[in-house]
């Protein structure tokens, strides 16, 4: 299992997640740097922790359509391998992230993806997909009636597996920034038994060792943490014990 450090960004700095409540999310207040600045706080974690893969959620891309590229063209530069949420809502969108780099991982999130068609297009023309099953205190987030998309977490997951996508991502909003541990436990067993060849990531609220341990038990292949970096509560050793 590896350890996946996420950076929020909003407002072109780095925030910290709080229960999905972006209208509350500021700045990082870290131990590893004095600075919010997405290059300055990724080379920060690459120096405690010897990580440069790095799941990048652009909550300007996500709320207003606006994507921070010159934030993703400085880490490319800098070395960092990116999966990255801009909120894409269809092949167009995905595209633009292709076209600036190939080797960016493109995240399609349920809050955001227009429709199954639409994602199963993306994955068609671009392969190198995770679909992000964004959930809300359990209840999947679909972005709006007669999308296509079902109601049902379950159902959801059927339909991105028809889609063909090879990576899927479990993401309850309400834990973000939380410490509750993390509580996709139960749709992590349920992919893992039904899709068990799907490369499995969840995160959120994630506070420990032993957080980290039962996922690693749960089959995950990824697990994405902030806070648990930025306030010293994992050493180096322990990131890379998996």
């Amino acid at each position: 299992m590896k350890i996946l450090p996420v950076l929020d960004i909003l407002g072109k700095k780095v925030v910290r997640g709080v229960a999905g409540q972006r209208e509350f999310y500021r700045p990082i207040i870290s131990r590893l740097t004095t600075s919010d600045e997405p290059l300055q706080v990724a080379r920060s974690i690459r120096l405690a922790f010897g990580l440069q893969r790095l799941y990048l959620a652009d909550l300007d891309a996500i709320l207003s359509q606006s994507p921070n590229w010159e934030i993703y063209r400085d880490l490319i530069a800098a070395d960092f391998e990116l999966l990255v949420d801009a909120g894409v809502r269809h092949a167009a969108d995905a595209r633009k992230l292709h076209q600036l780099d190939p080797r960016i991982g493109i995240v399609v999130g349920l809050e955001t993806c227009r429709s199954p068609t639409d994602l199963q297009e993306i994955v068609t023309l671009f392969g190198n997909v995770t679909f992000s099953l964004d959930l809300k205190s359990g209840v999947p987030s679909v972005p709006s009636a007669g999308t296509g998309w079902s109601s049902q977490a379950g159902e959801i997951i059927q339909q991105a597996a028809n889609a063909h996508v090879q990576s899927i991502l479990v993401l309850d909003l309400a834990d973000v920034g939380m410490g509750t541990g993390g509580s996709t436990d139960l749709m992590c067993q349920f992919i893992r038994r039904q899709y068990p060849g799907l490369d499995l990531i969840t995160g959120g609220g994630v506070r420990s060792r032993e957080d980290l341990q039962r996922f690693s038990l749960l089959g995950v292949n990824s697990v994405l943490v902030a806070s648990l970096l930025h306030d010293g509560n994992l050493g180096r050793e322990e990131v890379h014990g998996w």
